[in-house]
């Protein structure tokens, strides 16, 4: 596994991408491609179009040309790998793949995209059936859509675009927004345990169905606690806190704590017991499924928090409400503008 898979699926479905289009999905739609799920698969179900799959599969070509679909991101952001995944597609796969990318302003039809000049992310690679194939990229511009090239048919379950987000600043600047936002670039740094689900799931946009859309630690059998800690979208002033237990009945935390630290990012973070470290909230009882919110009274600039949870337990969600600092919006627009 390389090691961009673990950063946020700037595509996938529940971070807000979506499947604007494809050139044909005569078999199983092109939806299907950004599923938060793993591939399923059930032998012998035929429907009227013959076995069903979970993916996108397309029809046989009997010509010139080949199949593609462009898929909008859900977090706009510099792209670090890809994921073409064709999981159960043993003899309907194509044979090789491209992915091409294109950054856009606002909200642009398919017919405007397909004027815009894409630039090529995964050049032609060849790819077998039922496995995953990991194409690591190094271009560090921000985009917005990706287009999957199909050479020239057939199926492919998932596609996945790992990277770092990158917010719009004129979003954010001036603001009360969530600090902790996973599509603001926010992420987990550091965590005790991700045995059920993981940590970033608390950071994820809207709120999580079920347990496993939160973050969810395995029984702790000694005398310590879970926690993580996670890196803030930029420097802000955390003003709301909100610990959301929602569907966690019956393993939800007891009690949690919640510190800050504003650090340059020169080395690595102290550990929690240096001074550095501030609390924003003191150890506080929890509920089972329940959002719990917390207007805060110290006020201070941040760049990383530090949940604790006691003992073990799951959050179905983290939110740090705040106001960006100018040093922050400033930096956020050099990103932003960066070419």
């Amino acid at each position: 596994m390389s090691d961009f898979t673990g950063l946020p699926d700037l595509a996938l479905r529940s971070n807000r991408g979506s499947v604007l289009a494809a050139s044909d999905e005569s078999f199983e739609e092109r939806e299907n491609l950004i599923n938060p799920w793993e591939p399923k698969f059930s032998p012998e179900t035929f429907g009227p179009k013959g076995q069903e799959y979970d993916g996108w599969e397309t029809r046989r070509h009997r010509g010139p040309g080949h199949d593609w679909a462009i898929v909008r991101l859900g977090f706009a952001g510099v792209i670090r790998g890809i994921v073409v995944d064709t999981a159960w597609f043993k003899g309907n796969y194509p044979p090789h793949i491209s992915v091409d990318a294109v950054r856009a302003q606002g909200y642009p039809t398919v017919a405007q995209l397909n004027t815009m000049k894409w630039s090529q992310l995964v050049p032609r690679s060849a790819i077998g059936g039922d496995a995953k194939h990991e194409f690591p990229v190094s271009d560090e511009r921000i985009f917005t859509h990706v287009r999957l090239n199909m050479l020239p048919d057939g199926g492919i379950a998932r596609l996945r675009v790992h990277g770092d987000a990158v917010p719009d600043p004129a979003l954010l600047t001036g603001l009360t927004v969530d600090l902790a936002a996973l599509e603001h670039g926010a992420r987990t740094v550091g965590c005790s345990n991700w045995f059920y689900s993981a940590p970033d799931n608390m950071l994820a946009p809207g709120l999580a169905r079920n347990q496993s859309e939160g973050w969810e630690t395995a029984r702790r059998r000694d005398d310590g606690n879970d926690w993580a800690t996670i890196k803030l979208a930029a420097q802000g002033i955390p003003e709301v806190l909100e610990l959301d237990t929602s569907n966690l009945l019956f393993n939800a935390p007891g009690a949690a704590r919640v510190l800050g630290i504003d650090h340059d990012g020169g080395g690595p973070l102290p550990p929690v017991t240096d001074p550095a470290w501030f609390e924003l909230l003191p150890r506080t009882q929890l509920q089972p499924d329940t959002p719990h919110k917390f207007r805060l009274t110290v006020r201070r600039p941040a760049t990383h928090v530090h949940v604790d949870i006691y003992p073990d337990g799951g959050i179905a969600r983290l939110r740090v409400n705040g106001a960006l600092t100018p040093a922050a919006e400033a930096a956020l627009t050099a990103r932003w503008n960066q070419a």
